[in-house]
C-alpha cells in the first residue's frame, strides 16, 4: 500500500457515490435473495460479492489515510462487520459522495449557462432562475464560485471524517485499554517463556553434546602426553582418537548454532528452507507456496521452526500418509498450514510440540488455531506478522 500513490480528497469523496451505489445494489441483492426462496441459492455470492466490495473499500480508505487497515478476525464475525458498513456506504456514503460531484456540477451548470445566455436566453441556473440578461449572467457567475467555495471547504474535512468512518467500520473492533495491556502481558509472557526454553535447550544442547566430546578430546590429549615419554609410537592411535573428538564436537556445536538460525534461511530464504524441510519429511509432503516477501530474520526463523516442528509432529503421532505445508502473506503477516491425513485429535493442550509453537508464535503477537477432529484430517494454522 505504502508504494501506491495517496488518494486526493476529491477523487476519494467522488469514488465514494459510486461505491455507494455498488453498495445500494448489493443491499437490494441481499433482501431479494431473502425474500424469495427461488433467490436463496444466490445469497452467497452475492455475499462474497459485498465482502469483496468491502476489501476494495479497505485498500481505497487505507490509502486515503496512508494507514493500512486490516480486516477484522474471524472471531469478530466479518461478514457482519461488512453487512453494517454496506448500509453506512449505501446511506452516508452516498449523501458524502454527492457533495464534490454536486460542487463540480454546480460551477459548470451555472458557468455555461451564464456564458451561453445570449444564445439560449431563459436557461436556468441552479437556483431555478431564468438568465435573460448580463446581471443574470452574473448572478449565475456568482452561484458557479459558491458552488466551487462550498467544495473547497467542505470536500476535505468532509473526505477525512468519512475516511475515519469507514475505518472503524471496516478495520478491526478497538480493543479497551484494559484487554490491550492484558494481551501484552500474555504476549510479553509468552515470548519469556519462549526465551527461556529457547536458552534451556541451546544449554543442553552443549551440556549433553558438544561439552561431553571437548572433554573426552582434553582427556585424550592428556593420555597423549603421558603416552609420548614412555612409547611415541603408541600415541598416534590417540591422537586420531582425540581428533575425531574433536571433529565430532565441531559438527556438534554447527548442529547448534543451525538450530539457532539455520544458515538455509539465509542462503535461500524462508521458501527455500521450508521446501527443504519438505523434500526430507519422511511422509509424502508438498509445499502450496505463494510468493513471499523477505521477512525480518526473527519472523522467518519462528515461521521456520513451526514448520519444522509441525512436520515433526505428524511423522511422530498422526499415523498420516500425506501432509500438505502452504506458506503465503496475508496482509503483512506470513501464514503457515500445516495439514495432515491423519487419525486427529491433536491436542494442543497435552503436546509440549504444539505448546511450543504456541509460545513461539505469541511472542510475535501471533495467533495458532489447531482444527483436528477425531479420524481427522489435521490443520494447523499459524499467523505471524511480518512489520514492525
Amino acid at each position: 500500500m505504502t508504494d501506491r500513490p495517496r488518494l486526493s480528497a476529491w477523487r476519494f469523496l467522488a469514488w465514494t457515490a459510486v461505491v455507494g451505489l455498488q453498495a445500494l445494489a448489493v443491499s437490494i441483492g441481499l433482501l431479494l435473495c431473502v425474500a424469495f426462496v427461488v433467490t436463496l441459492p444466490l445469497l452467497p455470492r452475492v455475499l462474497r460479492f459485498g465482502r469483496g466490495l468491502a476489501a476494495g473499500e479497505r485498500d481505497r480508505v487505507g490509502r486515503f489515510l496512508a494507514t493500512p487497515i486490516p480486516p477484522p478476525p474471524a472471531t469478530e464475525d466479518p461478514t457482519w462487520r461488512d453487512l453494517r458498513w454496506l448500509v453506512l456506504q449505501t446511506t452516508v456514503g452516498g449523501l458524502a459522495g454527492s457533495v464534490p460531484i454536486g460542487s463540480v456540477a454546480g460551477v459548470l451548470q451555472n458557468v455555461v449557462v451564464a456564458a451561453v445566455w445570449p444564445l439560449f436566453p431563459g436557461s436556468t441556473s441552479t437556483l431555478n432562475i431564468p438568465v435573460e440578461s448580463w446581471g443574470g449572467a452574473a448572478l449565475a457567475v456568482v452561484t458557479a464560485a459558491g458552488y466551487g467555495l462550498l467544495g473547497v471547504l467542505a470536500v476535505p474535512p468532509l473526505a477525512r471524517w468519512y475516511a475515519n468512518l469507514s475505518a472503524d467500520r471496516l478495520g478491526p473492533r478497538k480493543k479497551t485499554l484494559v484487554a490491550r495491556l492484558a494481551e501484552v502481558t500474555a504476549t510479553r509472557a509468552a515470548a519469556l517463556e519462549a526465551h527461556g526454553t529457547e536458552l534451556r535447550r541451546i544449554e543442553r544442547s552443549l551440556h549433553d553434546g558438544t561439552q561431553n566430546r571437548l572433554v573426552a578430546v582434553v582427556m585424550q590429549l592428556g593420555m597423549v602426553e603421558r603416552v609420548l615419554s614412555r612409547d611415541p609410537s603408541a600415541a598416534l592411535p590417540m591422537v586420531r582418537g582425540a581428533q575425531d573428538a574433536a571433529t565430532d564436537a565441531l559438527a556438534e556445536l554447527r548442529r547448534v548454532v543451525r538450530d539457532i538460525y539455520p544458515p538455509v534461511l539465509a542462503d535461500r530464504g524462508l521458501s527455500g528452507a521450508v521446501a527443504s524441510l519438505v523434500a526430507h519429511c519422511p511422509i509424502p509432503c508438498t509445499l502450496d507456496e505463494r510468493p513471499l516477501p523477505r521477512a525480518p530474520a526473527a519472523v522467518e526463523a519462528a515461521a521456520y521452526f513451526v514448520v519444522a516442528e509441525a512436520l515433526t509432529n505428524a511423522v511422530k503421532h498422526s499415523g498420516a500418509d500425506q501432509i500438505t505445508v502452504s506458506l503465503r502473506d496475508e496482509d503483512g503477516a506470513i501464514v503457515v498450514e500445516v495439514t495432515d491425513n491423519g487419525r486427529g485429535g491433536a491436542d494442543e493442550a497435552h503436546g509440549t510440540g504444539l505448546l511450543g509453537i504456541h509460545h513461539r508464535v505469541a511472542a510475535f503477537d501471533g495467533t495458532t488455531s489447531i482444527d483436528s477432529p477425531p479420524g481427522g484430517p489435521t490443520v494447523m494454522r499459524v499467523d505471524i506478522p511480518a512489520g514492525p
